[in-house]
């Protein structure tokens, strides 16, 4: 295909194309066999061999992937209206989907082709986090942009705080930090707190952008909690790794007998109490800052009150080379939690992790099961919400695995 443009190319081992030909966006730095020379975060036309394109991405010059492809088209051209389209786009995409978008991720990444950049929205705030080197080039067209768009759609935006305080910047050459984005080209100012008060499911929390994890609360478990909370009416519950509480207020406000939320964190603790109260749950409620890792194993040699528990760690992996490795903390509190239930109890279980592939997962638990001596129902196998899509080809979106199971 003869091409209607003159941007720098590179050209890909039959290897890499196959990838890309299978809708995987990334090219490693291994994979070019020949390359034109353009400057860091430039766009690049992706070629194979014998010169027929495969698609345009930003070029990395500093990272394993040196190209991230985010489009197919030989004849496209890449201006404002480009990218107004595709934010448009990934927004449509959420009301679609979403029955509420005041809180939600409206740019997952690569599964919305915008390679290495997240943007999630609470309330009258956006939050972003640019990790590749093309995105950061291109913040001061996407950014403005963003914010126009959503307002003239009658969203209510006062800022855009930057989340970038993150090692994985480093591997694109790029500083971190973290700070407000400067829109005074749409004369807004800056906002006096990065503090806002969210509502999901119904619950009302309270978000620190500035100082929460990630980028200040995790919205892809929205549905996940609603189906834990479908189980918890009636049931004493055990909330592990509760973060800001986000499971266990969803069980309170759904009848739990009584929760229990445990996090080792004191700040996460100190937030989730202050949620609970924002919602009138503390009654309902108690918390423990402790290690679940030793909690369970105690737990075990009392007489436990527990029904439901909730197991929702962070990633205990962040790379192939330690998947196996995380394999035994995972199954190390599946198991606890199994022999801590009664029979005909409750498990939801999950990983966020995308390098614990489900069959891995899968094959875990089984092993966690039979170790315990206990038989697993299945009621059901969730992903993350609708707003973190699934991009088929590229398994890095395909990250959350959830489940709820009777124990018996």
């Amino acid at each position: 295909m003869k091409l209607q443009r003159d941007l720098p190319n590179v050209r890909i081992t039959p290897k890499a194309e196959r990838a890309l030909l299978a809708g995987h966006p990334w090219v490693y730095d291994t994979e070019i066999t020949a390359a034109q020379p353009a400057k860091n975060g430039a766009l690049v036309d992706v070629l194979n061999e014998k010169g027929r394109y495969l698609g345009t991405g930003f070029l990395s010059l500093q990272s394993k992937i040196r190209v991230r492809v985010f489009s197919r088209n030989a004849n496209e051209v890449y201006n404002e209206s480009f990218w107004r389209r595709r934010l448009s786009h990934a927004w449509e995409y959420r009301k679609t989907v979403l029955p509420d978008v005041s809180a939600c991720r409206v740019i997952f990444g690569e599964a919305d082709l915008f390679p290495g950049l997240t943007v999630d929205r609470f309330g009258s705030l956006l939050v972003a986090q640019t990790l590749s080197v093309g995105m950061e080039r291109l913040k001061p067209t996407l950014f403005p942009m963003l914010v126009e768009l959503l307002c003239a759609d009658g969203q209510q935006i006062d800022g855009l705080y930057e989340r970038n305080d993150v090692p994985l910047r480093a591997r694109e050459g790029l500083e971190q930090g973290k700070g407000w984005y400067d829109l005074s080209v749409l004369d807004l100012p800056v906002p006096t707190s990065p503090v806002v008060e969210i509502v999901e499911n119904g619950v009302r929390y309270v978000v620190d952008v500035e100082n929460g994890q990630k980028t200040g609360f995790f919205l892809d478990q929205k549905e996940n909690r609603l189906a834990a909370a479908r189980i918890a009416r009636g049931k004493t519950v055990l909330d592990c790794f509760t973060h800001t509480g986000s499971f266990a207020l969803n069980a309170a406000r759904a009848g739990a007998k009584h929760v229990t939320a445990v996090d080792i964190s004191g700040d996460a603790v100190a937030m989730a109490r202050r949620n609970a109260a924002l919602n009138g749950l503390t009654d309902k409620m108690d918390f423990l800052c402790e290690n679940v890792f030793e909690l369970l194993p105690r737990l075990a040699a009392q007489k436990s009150p527990y029904d439901f528990i909730i197991l929702d760690p962070p990633a205990f992996t962040k790379s192939r080379k330690t998947a196996r490795d995380a394999m035994r903390g995972y199954k190390e509190i599946n198991y606890r939690a199994m022999k801590l239930l009664p029979r005909g109890g409750y498990l939801a279980t999950c990983s966020c992790s995308h390098f614990a592939a489900p069959e891995m997962f899968r094959a875990m638990l089984a092993d966690a099961a039979r170790d315990a001596g206990v038989q697993l129902r299945q009621i059901e196998s969730r992903g993350p919400a609708p707003d973190h899509p699934i991009l088929w080809g590229v398994p890095e979106t395909d990250y959350l695995k959830f489940f709820l199971f009777q124990v018996f």
